[in-house]
């Protein structure tokens, strides 16, 4: 575990569970702002039990077993319980090295052999109540590869939580987990102006999203201001009756090494590299 503390807030990190964050607070209230880890979280060994986590090299899940990079066809396994697809590429189930430690800073480094060579880093700062991640990937195979990123954020959901996200449509799956048709963004998912979150669960990505996000918490008087580069879209997850949902800064649409273009995947050759950023400060009220 690792700490990172300026004057008002502190962050842990657990570099060799997938590269994850373990929890982020206020330092004056203790007040969580991202969704805190209890000590069987951490023994558990899974970022999904975490703060949040990075999605290289793609967000997700794949179907049809696999997908064509141009060397050919790599096949592909579920690779978490309970889930009939590979999801969220291979960064978040290996350990991490920890290059550089300081007060307000870490640099993280992972060199993956799975599904092909790559090298992926994250720099993670913190000033003045700003949290600040960077997620880069290069690729590192002799052929090209298709890539994508994302990163994983898990917060805190009281019934007073409000989100506001423009987007202009959405990514809509019917019941299998992958989008089926790209559609006009509902007026009920409309989050252009601050609101709560739906009474439903959503799973979807919305994309025509500009990079800005504010996550409201009236009950513990605080506003995330959030900014991404790099991510076109974000995946919105809202599982009923429970304390937290998750706002995913991604570079394209669940499944999209089958959907018509591959929409926000890049085709990187060797020694090529892409990068998402992710900002998010803390403003308490």
């Amino acid at each position: 575990m690792l700490t990172l503390e300026d004057r008002l807030t502190r962050l842990t990190l657990a570099p060799e569970t997938g590269g994850s964050l373990a929890g982020w607070h206020a330092v004056d209230s203790g007040q969580p702002l991202l969704r805190p880890s209890s000590a069987d979280d951490l023994s558990s060994g899974s970022p999904r039990r975490l703060a949040c986590y990075p999605l290289v090299p793609w967000s997700n899940r794949i179907d049809r077993g696999g997908f064509a990079n141009p060397g050919g066809w790599l096949a592909l396994a579920p690779n978490s319980p309970g889930e009939p697809y590979p999801i969220h590429g291979s960064a978040w189930q290996q350990a991490w090295t920890t290059l550089e430690h300081g007060a307000q800073h870490a640099h993280l480094v992972l060199d993956s052999a799975s599904p092909f060579p790559y090298r992926a880093e994250q720099r993670i700062a913190l000033d003045e109540g700003r949290l600040d991640l960077e997620l880069e990937v290069r690729h590192l195979g002799d052929a090209p590869a298709w890539y994508g990123l994302g990163l994983h954020p898990y917060l805190p959901r009281t019934p007073a939580t409000q989100l506001q996200a423009p987007a202009s449509g959405v990514w809509h799956e019917t019941g299998r987990q992958l989008p089926e048709r790209y559609v006009a963004l509902p007026a009920e998912w409309d989050f252009s102006e601050p609101r709560a979150l739906p009474q439903t669960t959503v799973d979807h990505a919305f994309d025509g999203w500009d990079g800005r996000c504010r996550i409201l918490q009236p009950d513990a008087g605080y506003t995330l201001e959030c900014r991404a580069e790099g991510a076109g879209l974000f995946l919105l997850y809202t599982p009923q009756e429970r304390e937290f949902f998750c706002f995913e800064p991604v570079s394209h649409p669940i499944n999209a090494h089958h959907l018509p273009g591959r929409p926000g995947l890049r085709l990187l050759e060797p020694g090529q590299r892409l990068r998402l950023g992710w900002s998010m400060h803390y403003r308490p009220w």
